[in-house]
């Protein structure tokens, strides 16, 4: 069975999916008795996801699950049209192998995560025809690995895990990533770096102009540069607020 998004007339069915992820998708088995193959594979992706995946508040389930639904609305907002066994799996499976950011593998990690995933899913029978799609879009997510994406499930989900940076989730994975790797917040002499060379492995505020203030320039779809055009002005807002609250110029409005 092929799940693709090739018709403006299949946009309206998609919507219950993009809300949770896990309502039913455009094909469903459901009149004769037995459960929709869409629905069986998310169940599947999700409990091996679950117990698989970085136990890491940024790279958890959570953020998985997140990420399917944006690949999801970017899919049915650009009537793009993808495979969504492969859309689902890849974006589920991405983060399976995650080493940490200053790692000597991290240019792998995505590599590793493609490898893995075939693995896990081809014990549970995933087609075979559509492992090396699959293995291609989760490769290619990585924003470290430099692999360009070049089919539509990649250039999706690529854009979808970026968007992931932005934005308030953006901003307290970004924190959060930085805590584990024992960062400082900012630097409190220069938190702009105006005066110093960018370092976001000493300051994760630093990340926000070495990368995420760049990514909606890098998206491949039309809807994921407005998403992303959208979220990272929080990201600008926020640190607009910090050299405020710094320089104390809300207690200066308040008075």
């Amino acid at each position: 069975m092929i799940y693709e998004w090739s018709n403006l007339a299949q946009r309206k069915p998609l919507r219950r999916l993009i809300q949770n992820g896990t309502a039913r998708p455009i094909m469903t088995e459901a009149r004769d008795g037995r459960l929709c193959e869409m629905e069986k594979w998310i169940s599947i992706c999700d409990a091996i996801a679950g117990e698989q995946s970085p136990s890491d508040a940024s790279h958890d389930i959570s953020h998985c699950r997140r990420v399917w639904r944006l690949s999801l609305a970017i899919m049915a907002r650009d009537a793009i049209e993808a495979d969504l066994l492969v859309l689902m799996a890849a974006a589920y499976f991405h983060d399976i192998r995650n080493y940490p950011k200053n790692s000597s593998l991290r240019e792998l990690t995505s590599t590793h995560s493609a490898d893995r995933a075939v693995e896990l899913l081809s014990c549970h029978g995933f087609p075979p025809e559509k492992t090396a799609k699959l293995h291609h879009a989760i490769a290619a997510h990585s924003f470290s690995a430099g692999i360009p994406p070049t089919s539509n499930e990649a250039r999706i989900v690529q854009d979808a895990d970026r968007i992931e940076a932005l934005g308030a989730i953006g901003l307290a994975r970004a924190f959060a990533v930085g805590s584990t790797l024992g960062a400082n917040l900012f630097d409190p002499d220069d938190p702009l770096a105006e005066s110093r060379s960018l370092n976001d492995r000493r300051f994760t505020l630093d990340h926000f102009q070495t990368k995420l203030f760049h990514l909606p320039d890098k998206m491949n779809t039309r809807a994921g540069r407005e998403i992303a055009e959208r979220r990272v002005l929080v990201l600008r807002d926020f640190v607009s607020n910090l050299m405020n609250e710094l320089h104390l110029a809300d207690v200066d409005s308040a008075a």
